[in-house]
């Protein structure tokens, strides 16, 4: 009896997404090159977000809860190409692990999950804008202004 007939991409799984604890997370972003791609809500990222990060939320809040962004490989597509090194973040590492699954069906080959998220990136102390201590500072700028 001859093997059932298999082409070969119906024999190749999917590459595994790559995840990166955030100590390692950091040095790909601040020494090896690699760009910050945050797929939190807007109104996440309003609350913090690393340093000079883009934002190409994979959900969106909807009356009906959370739904994918159906447009989220397109625009993530119109920032970053499909060569460059990225490391994708959420808030906990389970949106940005979805996301990376579409990515790389996408095309994306050099995609890293940063397990924990924004939530380990800051209970490791490493450097955040947070709108609060962006106003703090335009607060304290404007006092010294005026003591000038």
């Amino acid at each position: 009896m001859a093997p059932p007939y298999e082409t070969s991409a119906a024999s190749e799984s999917p590459a595994p997404v790559v995840t990166v604890d955030v100590t390692a997370a950091s040095d790909l972003i601040t020494s090896a090159g690699h760009r910050y791609v945050d797929v939190r809500t807007e109104e996440e990222m309003g609350k913090g977000h690393l340093h000079n990060s883009l934002n190409v939320p994979f959900m969106f809040i909807t009356p009906q809860g959370r739904e994918k962004n159906p447009l989220f490989v397109e625009h993530f597509s119109s920032l970053v190409s499909k060569e460059e090194r990225v490391v994708v973040g959420c808030q906990s590492g389970k949106r940005s692990e979805l996301a990376c699954v579409d990515l790389m069906a996408a095309g994306f080959r050099n995609v890293k999950n940063m397990g924990g998220g924004y939530a380990a990136w800051v209970d490791s102390g490493f450097p955040v804008n947070n709108p609060l201590d962006v106003k703090q500072e335009q607060e304290e700028e404007q006092e010294q202004e005026q003591e000038s």
